[in-house]
């Protein structure tokens, strides 16, 4: 009993840091690396208070949680911070004295630590239930090399096998537990921003519809005179003057269009569509585009993409990434495309630029309304692919580096081909 009571002190330390991130932390702190920080040093926190009230058996052996709070800094915060808090473990048990329980900190942190950074940008591609395994799996991990590394180092006795084994079940049932409360809250908070957004959009598609109409009507005829005035006499210079006034006419018709389509209501018209195929149509339709701009198109495109959507819809988010990609590369380049599936029931699409990139603050503002890197752009072009991509139950992610180009990963859910 009294160990049970030693584990629950443990993770009550642990719970702590959870409870602030998600009461205070996302909705007070703004900017991305500011709240990776924050969590780091409460991660950091829980680590050492875990740490400072083990529970101690044999002959000076310790155990804790430590290494859950390390875990979840690790998958969802990053390399650094992972590295930072295992450098804080290490360091804090060395002030402990050195002893036999400080060489087994160590070896197990040297034998698991690389496991976890592997698995790191996979958990942060997975979706809901492959995050949970993965984690749930390097708990087990952790705990078994821990196990083996005692009994190697302490040796064995039946009383801290029957210790070690009650904390790896503790260990991976926290585990499971803390991954799918994590999960689900943060699922919450993206419901209610989508919420919100949607709030938003449906002012916009209320007030577009009713202008739309009112305003396209002198548009195609201003549109219609200026063709008639374009007469083969005309001077250089006039002519140059209607060709851009037709073309700005247009590109104010198209804004118009992409206002309509974020307020339109998603009509589920989902078929079974082969990814791949959709993807090689659509690098044909770009491909005199990315010509003229002297950028080279290389696919690695492979047969088994079936995923459930909307073709048409499908290829407009697609046209419009990779034409952004393309556009972003004003001197030329390669824009490398591929489609293939995960092997735990996703597709992934890859978009991979070498162009003037994005900064971290411009990165987050991608797919928000009338926010664009373009001088003449609105943002709703990619604001409506992300919002198709999301109607089709996948997301996109962004990777990006200013100078070093961008990187767009979809990630759809996988059918069967029969």
């Amino acid at each position: 009993m009294s160990i049970i009571k030693d584990f629950l002190l443990q993770l009550t330390l642990m719970v702590i840091p959870i409870f602030i991130y998600f009461t205070f932390i996302t909705e007070k702190v703004k900017g991305d690396q500011n709240k990776n920080v924050l969590m780091t040093f409460l991660w950091g926190i829980s680590i050492l208070l875990c740490m400072s009230f083990p529970l101690t058996f044999g002959q000076d052996a310790r155990l804790d949680l430590r290494f859950i709070p390390l875990l979840f800094a690790t998958l969802y915060l990053g390399f650094r911070p992972g590295v930072f808090l295992s450098v804080l473990v290490i360091l804090y048990r060395l002030y402990s004295g050195i002893s036999i329980g400080f060489y087994t900190t160590v070896l197990v942190l040297l034998l698991s630590l690389p496991v976890i950074l592997f698995y790191q940008k996979s958990f942060a591609n997975s979706n809901k239930d492959n995050r949970v395994k993965i984690a749930v799996g390097l708990a087990f991990y952790y705990c078994l090399i821990g196990l083996t590394s005692s009994g190697i180092l302490n040796g064995f006795s039946i009383d801290d096998v029957k210790v070690q084994i009650i904390h790896l079940f503790f260990v991976v049932a926290v585990t499971w537990i803390f991954t799918m409360l994590m999960e689900t809250i943060r699922e919450i908070h993206q419901l209610r921003s989508e919420l919100l957004n949607s709030e938003k959009l449906r002012v916009v598609s209320e007030l577009s519809s009713v202008f739309a109409h009112e305003i396209r009507n002198p548009m195609q005829v201003t549109r219609g005179f200026l063709q008639l005035l374009n007469d083969p006499e005309l001077s250089k210079s006039k002519k140059d003057y209607i060709k851009i006034s037709i073309e700005e006419l247009d590109r104010a018709n198209e804004i118009i269009d992409e206002f309509l389509m974020l307020g339109k209501p998603a009509i589920n018209n989902n078929i079974k569509v082969n990814a791949g195929y959709q993807l090689e149509r659509v690098i044909n339709i770009i491909q005199g585009y990315s010509i003229s701009h002297q950028v080279e198109i290389k696919t690695n495109i492979e047969d088994n993409c079936w995923i459930d959507a909307n073709p048409q819809k499908l290829n407009q988010s697609l046209i419009n990434i990779m034409k952004n990609a393309v556009e972003s590369m004003p001197e030329g380049g390669t824009v490398w495309v591929t489609c293939s599936s995960t092997g735990n029931d996703t597709i992934k699409i890859t978009i991979k630029d070498q162009g003037i990139g994005m900064t971290k603050k411009q990165l987050d503002r991608l797919g928000s309304p009338f926010y664009s890197l373009k001088e003449k752009g609105t943002g709703l072009g990619m604001m409506v692919s992300f919002q198709i991509i999301r109607s089709f139950k996948g997301k996109i992610i962004v990777n990006s580096e200013k100078g070093m180009g961008t990187e767009f990963i979809i990630l759809l859910p996988q059918i069967s081909q029969k």
